[in-house]
């Protein structure tokens, strides 16, 4: 989600990167810069930390020469938030300039090659691997575009990597490796450009062009080439986006959902910014200002939602109690407040509420308040009322999120909420090292993972074919399953208006077990972990009765799979991050089947993306 800006063309670049950068302000940043090709063959480069503002009011007027540049907005992901770890990140030679979204998983092992050779590293981040890399390719003679796709393959995580270099002078090149950080770029009579969103190409352009995973562009004056990262040529037909901005925001998607369903990836690294030191997979939320005294005075932790936040805090609660090692309990806001709940200065309310403004969290928090109990929300919008009411704040990072059902916002709010727990249990020594290395390096990983998981969506448009039709389904899960069967049923409710219940597996036997036949679908969460075994016999109880099973299941788990009439593989993972993996197919089989019935995706009949009104 960080803001990426590439020009090349008549006008002075550095205007056009300031431009462009204000209008991807809205995706969050800690820090930002540009890099401008001189006139005098010299790399111009300027970044400052904090608001944009600090770099307009650093350039004043004395704006860097150059119609060919490259800006960026950056969240931190290695590296602290400074000067020297903003972006863009330039060669031991200052010849090359490059900014990048996203996370190089094996950026250690590369940056040791690389110093090993000698080349001198200026910042902390991850991202400055990439032109000192760039810079061995052109010292042996290849071309910036052939020089990106010799490295292409030794970066571990999806990406976005955008680059100039003097020493191959007049182009700008982009890159995307896996499904995060997009990139698209057009042109106009005064040049051409490139930008990870679209709001900071239409003052310039209403035909734009996508990279897709492997894909990279080639910017020159006012000409634009394609290839594959082999270098092989593509053709790629412009796509001419509407006067009006909500509808030219989607993108290449038919509606926001699916967008913001696929802006996940770049979500979770916003979210995992200057919290997560991936040099000693360590957590860190300073932010929110939590004493020692604090940390160890809690005796019990209250997670409180609405909705989709609610199922989120379900997890919340799992995580606080086998991470940390703290009794803790989940409530909806609208009820909690209502039946007389016991807190004092000891118990941690944890609201968790995308919006803010929730009518019932808020109440539910000033009950809190009034009690004295220490308060931490999850928000997604900054200076919203939970915010105030709070005494700790805890940001989302999701960037503006349009459709109605939540999607980047649950996957946002679910690494808050692991991230959190973390760090009760790292400060109260309830976890090991090898174990918090072990789920950091997980983490790590997850935008890739995701990214992976959205370039092929045909098994949700079968699965909405032969299923479409039904009027009833039921999603089962256990554990960590169980919430994220009942965010599945959820969103096939918002989404398509099919009657859809999600229940802890266990519980079918007690009565659900009676609606089992062919025309109720059963979504099965059933992945690899410590309850696979029991998710197996509850699919064969369903399949006895004629039941058509969907479900969910680890890669390679063909036992599990050969129960189901239709499967649903995710990559394999732990416990704890595979409710990450599974938010994916739940919004995905609601999406798809709400398409396939006609349904209005972004805006479900009698629904409010904020409820503010008992």
């Amino acid at each position: 989600m960080c803001g990426i800006i590439g020009y090349t063309g008549r006008r002075p670049a550095a205007e056009v990167l300031l431009d462009g950068l204000g209008s991807l302000e809205y995706r969050g940043y800690d820090s930002a810069g540009i890099a401008v090709a001189a006139p005098d063959g010299s790399t111009s480069v300027h970044k400052r930390v904090g608001k944009l503002s600090n770099l307009q009011t650093a350039l004043n007027e004395a704006m860097p020469e150059g119609s060919l540049g490259i800006g960026h907005t950056r969240w931190a992901t290695h590296g602290g938030p400074s000067d020297h770890n903003a972006h863009p990140h330039t060669d031991c030679s200052n010849e090359v300039a490059v900014v990048h979204n996203g996370i190089v998983e094996n950026y250690l092992e590369l940056k040791r090659e690389l110093i090993d050779k000698g080349h001198v590293f200026q910042s902390q981040t991850d991202s400055e691997c990439i032109p000192h890399m760039i810079e061995d390719g052109l010292a042996q003679g290849l071309s910036l575009e052939e020089a990106l796709g010799v490295i292409a393959p030794r970066i571990k995580g999806a990406s976005a990597v955008v680059a100039f270099s003097t020493h191959d002078p007049g182009k700008i090149v982009g890159l995307r490796l896996g499904n995060a950080g997009g990139i698209v770029v057009g042109r106009n009579d005064e040049g051409v450009f490139l930008s990870s969103d679209l709001p900071a190409l239409l003052p310039h352009t209403r035909d734009v062009s996508y990279l897709n995973a492997g894909e990279m562009v080639v910017l020159r004056d006012e000409d634009l080439a394609f290839a594959s990262i082999d270098g092989a040529p593509i053709v790629k037909r412009a796509t001419h986006v509407t006067d009006s901005a909500e509808s030219a925001s989607k993108g290449e998607h038919e509606f926001f959902m699916h967008k913001e369903i696929h802006e996940q990836p770049d979500a979770i690294v916003n979210a995992l910014g200057g919290r997560v030191s991936f040099d000693d997979m360590s957590v860190d939320l300073s932010e929110l200002g939590l004493s020692d005294h604090m940390i160890h005075s809690i005796d019990r932790v209250v997670f409180l939602g609405m909705g989709t936040s609610l199922h989120a805090a379900m997890l919340g609660r799992h995580w606080m109690e086998t991470l940390a090692n703290i009794p803790a309990e989940y409530d909806n806001s609208s009820e909690y407040r209502y039946r007389s709940p016991i807190l004092d200065s000891g118990t941690l309310v944890v609201s968790v509420c995308q919006s803010g403004e929730t009518v019932d969290t808020l109440a539910a928090m000033e009950l809190a308040r009034d009690v004295g109990a220490p308060q931490i929300t999850l928000c997604n919008y900054p200076g919203t009322q939970t915010t105030r009411i709070a005494g700790h704040t805890m940001p989302l990072r999701a960037g503006l999120e349009i459709g109605v059902a939540a999607s980047k916002t649950f996957s946002s709010s679910l690494v808050a909420l692991l991230l959190l727990s973390l760090e009760f249990a790292i400060r109260r020594g309830k976890i090991d090292d090898e174990r918090r290395r072990s789920i950091v390096s997980e983490i790590a990983k997850l935008p890739d993972t995701l990214g992976s998981m959205l370039t092929d969506e045909s098994i949700y448009q079968n699965i909405a074919r032969k299923y479409g039709h039904c009027s009833d389904f039921l999603f089962l899960g256990r554990g960590v399953g169980f919430p994220m069967a009942m965010e599945g049923a959820l969103k096939l409710k918002e989404i398509s208006y099919i009657h859809a219940e999600g229940y802890p597996a266990g519980e079918m036997k007690h009565g659900p077990i009676s609606l089992i036949d062919d025309e109720m679908p059963v979504v099965a969460i059933a992945p690899m972990d410590s309850l696979r075994d029991k998710m197996q016999s509850n699919m064969n109880e369903v399949r006895a009765r004629g039941g058509n099973v969907i479900a969910i299941v680890s890669e390679g788990d063909e036992e599990t799979a050969n129960i189901a009439d239709d499967v649903i593989e995710i990559p394999k993972a732990s416990e704890v991050i595979n409710p990450f993996l599974v938010s994916v197919p739940m919004q995905l089989i609601a999406y798809h089947i709400g398409v396939h019935r006609g349904c209005d995706i972004d805006q479900p009949r009698n629904l409010a993306k904020t409820v503010t009104v008992e």
